[in-house]
């Protein structure tokens, strides 16, 4: 795992088509990203594809005999 620190306004690159910007900094922590990408990339925050992900368990395990 990669750790970085950023300031609002700073951007990091994944690969040469991904752009992560730092839009703003909350008070409690929390952080507004945004995030540039080709539309054909999917982009989901984690809880979703892990929900996902037990959901589609769920739904094999309910269609087996």
């Amino acid at each position: 795992m990669l750790i970085l620190q950023r300031k609002p306004g700073e951007s990091l690159l994944i690969g040469d088509d991904v752009e992560v910007t730092v839009v703003s900094v909350e008070p409690g922590g929390r952080v507004r990203l945004a995030i540039q990408a080709p539309r054909e990339l999917p982009i989901l925050r984690s809880e979703l594809k892990g929900a996902i992900d037990t959901n589609r368990e769920a739904a094999e395990e309910a269609g087996s005999p």
